[in-house]
């Protein structure tokens, strides 16, 4: 492959504990095989078990995550609610069946106290976690190892290139933010779209594959910062990046051999590409 003038570099990583709400950005961090850690390992379920996210409930926003010692600190932007301590240490023994999309799992109730501090903040819910037994596979139709994930959508890893957002802000005529698209890896260096197609790659010492590119949903339409809803930027993104009726930005990854951890600085080898699913003008 010809060398580069600018080396691509991991330039964020970010991880979202409780799936739909504030992410937390870090400058290192370790690897599961199901995601980073940390990474979605929590959700918030309706009364029949459902998945609850910002697509029907787009106030999910404005709660925010952070790590605290061990455990993870919630609080509301805008209510006057008292900060939740959710523990890393799960020490409840209900077991509850829970759905993400088409995937049926077990998972483990939280406490009565985060389920009626989320039911006050939003409307009646529970807090659940996926415990280390609950093995939820990704789709076997990408799967090469019998991969698993979190409650991520369907992938342990989401990426994005920086100059691919560069390349869409210049088409709105107001820029979005990175984390409207909910990455956990972004990297600068390269063209726009570049990551659509890596196959084979290195972040620091971590292999990773790209399995194929992140259709985008109505949850990219609302502002981080304030839960409100608009039409951009899925507007724009639908008129170049439309492949067989999806809506593609960024591309899902599945890992190689678990290292200890990457960060912020990492270089990124590429060592092996495939066709891009559509071609984008730039």
């Amino acid at each position: 492959m010809e060398a580069r003038i600018t080396p691509l570099t991991l330039s964020e990583i970010w991880i979202y504990p409780i799936k739909s709400l504030a992410g937390i950005s870090l400058t290192e961090t370790e690897l599961t095989s199901r995601g980073l850690k940390y990474d979605r390992r929590w959700m918030l379920i309706d009364a029949n078990g459902k998945f609850m996210t910002q697509r029907s409930l787009p106030a999910l926003a404005l709660i925010d995550v952070k790590i605290e010692g061990e455990s993870l600190l919630v609080s509301h932007r805008q209510k006057n609610l008292l900060p939740l301590l959710i523990p890393f240490k799960n020490d409840s023994s209900e077991p509850l069946t829970v759905q993400v999309w088409d995937d049926t799992m077990e998972a483990l109730s939280v406490s009565a106290e985060a389920d009626r501090w989320f039911s006050e903040a939003l409307q009646p819910c529970r807090l659940v976690f996926q415990p280390e037994s609950t093995q939820r596979k990704v789709d076997s139709r990408y799967a090469s190892h019998g991969e698993i994930t979190s409650f991520s959508d369907g992938y342990p890893f989401l990426l994005i290139g920086q100059e691919s957002l560069n390349d869409l802000n210049a088409r709105l005529e107001s820029p979005v933010p990175m984390n409207r698209f909910r990455p956990n890896l972004v990297f600068t260096g390269g063209t726009p779209y570049e990551e659509d197609t890596w196959a084979a790659f290195k972040v620091g010492p971590q292999d990773f594959f790209g399995v194929k590119p992140c259709a985008r949903c109505v949850l990219t339409t609302i502002d981080q910062t304030t839960s409100e809803k608009g039409k951009e930027p899925l507007k724009t993104l639908s008129k170049y990046r439309n492949w067989n009726n999806k809506i593609l930005f960024g591309q899902n990854l599945l890992p190689g051999s678990i290292t200890q951890s990457i960060k912020v600085g990492d270089l990124i080898e590429v060592s092996k590409v495939k066709e891009a699913p559509l071609q984008v003008e730039v």
